[in-house]
């Protein structure tokens, strides 16, 4: 069984818990309206109005005048991060994050001391909220597909069990748009064929899907059937690091897309300090909102885990191979592949490395100051023409 672990309004739940005036009033946590800023969360009082996340910050503050407006903290909330994850620790070392707020594990090696995953689960939804005051939301089922889903089903504070014998029963009376990587451009495609539920698409025959949706039906197809074979991989075994988001509303401008990407890079990076590893080629995943998605990849020099040196590969990418003029973006993702130590000996730079080794005590002084003192906030500062 994989348990998937999901925060509630994480974000803004932090900052209720910082300041508790703030509880039961609606709580937006974004960039200011007058610099095109997005919402990064909303708690569930925001949400009644229409708010959510990836909106644009003045269309938020239209839905909900009264809401409190509160600059992101992404270096609190990823300190306060590791130490959710230092509560999943105690049960296994099988832990793959997806974001500062989710993540899946694999406890069936830890039965024999803690009992099923259901009750791992239960001790560890009880432990966020007894310790870190922070509400979590988790599904257990068989595979990370169904964990997933199940633990979205009854926000906030839900705990969804799927048995293997109950999938299908689980599965089949939800909307096609449960099944990833159908958009709204999919969903139509499948309207069109009068399918609205995952149990229309499983009982269909897979020729007869592919006829009507090409190479992507047995992607679907499988989903729809249960069938997700996929591992938790931690961080140390992983071939690759990567962050994505999905907006819950499209994306266009490029401003927008950046602030988002770096953050990304932010969260990338520290991954990879936190174990020792280095990456060498990056990569950028963009999925457009009539669901086309386009990658770019680049590789570095030599590996690398700065922060600044990740940043700025990025950044180039993201503004030379990218289409000046696109459609909306409904996903952003930022990934480094060849990995390896970060003790693995490399070739010396003599005229780059004094640089190389200030961004290198930024990045630790920074990573210092998250893990000892969480509460304070701490932000990169960018360039102008950044």
């Amino acid at each position: 069984m994989i348990i998937h672990v999901d925060m509630d309004a994480f974000y803004a739940s932090v900052e209720e818990r910082e300041n508790p005036s703030l509880v039961g009033k609606p709580v937006i946590v974004g960039g200011s309206a007058a610099g095109r800023g997005v919402v990064a969360a909303a708690n569930y009082e925001a949400r009644k109005f229409g708010v959510h996340s990836a909106m644009a910050t003045a269309r938020a503050q239209r839905l909900c005048p009264q809401a409190v407006l509160i600059k992101p903290r992404i270096e609190f909330y990823a300190a306060v991060s590791q130490q959710i994850r230092g509560i999943f620790a105690d049960y296994t070392p099988l832990i793959e994050p997806l974001s500062l707020d989710e993540a899946f594990l694999d406890v069936r090696g830890s039965a024999a001391l803690f009992g099923s995953a259901v009750a791992i689960a239960r001790l560890i939804q009880q432990r966020v909220r007894d310790e870190l005051r922070l509400v979590a939301s988790l599904g257990v089922a068989p595979n990370k597909f169904v964990a997933k889903i199940a633990s979205d089903l009854n926000k906030p504070a839900g705990f969804v069990v799927v048995e293997q014998g109950d999938m299908q029963a689980f599965l089949d009376p939800l909307p096609i748009s449960r099944l990833w990587g159908v958009g709204k451009v999919t969903g139509q495609n499948f309207a069109r064929f009068g399918l609205h539920t995952i149990g229309q698409v499983r009982s269909l025959q897979l020729s007869q899907l592919q006829n009507m949706l090409g190479p992507s039906a047995e992607h679907f197809w499988r989903l729809a059937s249960g069938q997700d074979d996929r591992a938790v991989i931690p961080d140390r075994e992983a071939k690759s690091i990567s962050h994505e988001t999905t907006f819950a509303e499209d994306i266009r401008e490029d401003e927008t897309l950046r602030g988002w990407l770096a953050e990304l890079v932010e969260q990338v990076a520290r991954r990879l300090r936190r174990y020792d590893l280095k990456g060498r080629t990056i990569e950028i995943k963009i999925r457009y909102a009539d669901f086309q998605t386009v990658t770019r990849s680049f590789t570095l020099r030599e590996p690398t885990n700065i922060t600044s040196e990740l940043w700025q590969a990025a950044l180039e990418m993201f503004d030379t191979r990218l289409a000046n003029q696109h459609p909306p973006v409904r996903l952003l993702g930022f990934g480094v592949h060849s990995i390896v130590e970060a003790t693995q000996p490399r070739q010396q730079d003599l005229f780059g490395e004094e640089k190389r080794g200030r961004e290198r005590q930024i990045d630790s002084v920074a990573d210092q100051i998250v893990a000892r003192f969480g509460k304070q906030s701490i932000n990169r500062g960018r360039r102008p023409s950044e």
